[in-house]
Parts: structure tokens; sequence; C-alpha cells
């Protein structure tokens, strides 16, 4: 098989296209288009369906990209290990990670992490969905709470919780009296709701919420809570600051599972310089992965 033929089938594949590609790698559309023809020509297989506008992988395109994809991605990894000595990371590292972590922290340890590493160059894109990290090119994914995976590893290295908190001046309520909430995401739905939480006297609690405000970021929602709104539901990393200076109060922690950051990375494919750099790298920054780490970050 010709692997210059299969390294631009590959990246056709993961730009959804002749013409997207050949913009991204500045390599000639008809070079491209020929050296694609040439290996279903060679495999005598039809990699794409060509649409008026678009190409479409076939099940036999698919398989292809996400067996040879990581094997490419591997020897390019190898020979630059090779080239460099095995000595410095280099090369591009893209890494996907969720809307909060990313306010929080990420842009100071991405900085931090380019004045140590500056021959990697580090491209850091922020979203909450569970992107496809090898469909779209991704050497490292940060993710809370991720369902199991079987093509992924990783480890975690922070932990958080969520705890109810308020201003001072609004106290918990007696009885089945509704409390104004602060609400993330969604709507106002019904009415009203409860929440159920575990004070700091061990005894479990359930109040009964009344929603003030929908709010879209917990950013939003503490500066609502710190504005008076009401009560609401947020990671203790958030309000560490706040609870120690008095300005609000902690009801009590939720029940349920903790909040997991996990660093995750592709299991078939072997962990690369530049990721077991940014693997060290995290834990050298959170070395116990506690939440009063994470709110060191937080201005």
């Amino acid at each position: 098989m010709d692997l210059l033929a299969l390294a631009d089938f590959i990246l056709v594949a993961r730009h959804g296209g002749v013409g997207r590609a050949a913009r991204e790698s500045g390599r000639p559309k008809a070079t491209l288009s020929r050296r694609v023809a040439d290996l279903e020509s060679g495999l005598n297989l039809r990699l794409f369906e060509r649409g008026a506008r678009a190409l479409k992988l076939t099940e036999e395109g698919r398989a292809l990209y996400e067996r040879a994809s990581p094997l490419l991605h591997e020897i390019d990894e190898t020979a630059a290990a090779i080239t460099s000595g095995g000595e410095t990371p280099r090369g591009s590292l893209r890494i996907s990670a969720p809307l909060l972590f990313s306010q929080v922290a990420l842009g100071k340890l991405a900085a931090k992490f380019a004045l140590r590493y500056p021959e990697i160059r580090l491209e850091v894109t922020t979203e909450d969905r569970a992107v496809d990290i090898v469909e779209e090119g991704y050497d490292l994914v940060i993710r809370v709470n991720p369902d199991p995976d079987a093509t992924l590893v990783g480890r975690i290295f922070l932990r958080d919780r969520l705890v109810v908190v308020a201003r001072p001046q609004l106290k918990p309520p007696v009885g089945k009296v509704a409390v104004p909430a602060v609400m993330r995401g969604g709507s106002f739905g019904s009415a009203t709701s409860s929440w159920e939480y575990t004070a700091a006297s061990g005894k479990r609690k359930r109040i009964t919420v009344k929603p003030a405000l929908c709010l879209a970021s917990l950013f939003m929602v503490r500066d609502a809570v710190r504005a008076g709104v009401g009560v609401a539901r947020v990671p203790i990393s958030l309000v560490t600051k706040d609870l120690a200076a008095g300005k609000l109060v902690r009801w009590g922690d939720v029940d349920g599972p903790e909040i997991a950051l996990w660093a995750l990375y592709p299991s078939r494919r072997l962990l690369s310089a530049r990721v077991s750099a940014f693997l060290d790298f995290l834990k050298e920054s959170f070395p116990t992965g506690s939440p009063d780490e994470l709110a060191a970050y937080i201005d």
C-alpha cells in the first residue's frame, strides 16, 4: 500500500473534502484527488461517496480511516522522537476541554505549559460535548464524569463536589416554604421542585425551591447568588473564597457522585511525548486533585 496515498486519504477524510483539506494543508487539490483515486484503485474499493458538494466516507472508507489514522500518527510520533533524540517534546497538541474548567484554569495552565514547552504548538478548544477524539483529530480530551469508553484510557486529575450556597441573609426554610433558587441551564419548567443535601451536622435535608433565574453558566449562577437572588447548587471550588470571606454560606453538600475531571487519550495510540508532558504538567499543577487547588485559579 502506498503510504503517501494513505496519508492523503486520511487528510481528506479528516477535513471532510478535498477543497478543505487542500486549504488546511497547502497541498494542491489535484494531487489529493489523484492520490485518493490511486488508493481506491489499488484497494479495488470505493472509499468515498462523491456528491455534488461534499464527500462522504463509505463503510469501508470509515473502517480504513479509523484503523489507519492512529497508526500513521504513531509513525509520525516515532519519526519526530528519533529526529529530536527523544529529549524535547515538539509538534502539535490538540486538546478539547469543558467550558467551566477552561474558564477557571485552562488559560493560565496553557500559558505556563507553552512557556515550558515552546516547541509544542498547543491548540485548545472549549465545548461541553463529548468530541470524537480520533474522528476530530484530538490528542487528548478533558471530560467531566465521562461514560465508560473502551477506546479511551486516562486518569482523574481533579475532584470537586456540588454544594448548596446562599447569601448569609437567606436562611434555610422551615417546613415546605419555597426558597428562590438560581438554576443552571434549561428552562423554568415546573413552579417548584425539591433539592436534597447533607448539612454540616450530618443530617439529610430536603428543601422546596422556586426558580428565580435560569442561567447558562455556573459563573453567572455564582454571581446571581452573590447578588442575593436566591440559593444555588455550584461546585465548591467556584465559591471557596466567597465562603472563606463570609460572602456566602454553605447550607450543605449535594447528595450524589463527586465531580471527577479526567484526562483521556486513545487506548490504541502510543502515548506521545507531548501528551505525556501535558499529563505530567496536570499532575504537577494539581498534586492532590482537591477542589482547593482548582479554587486557587479563580480570581
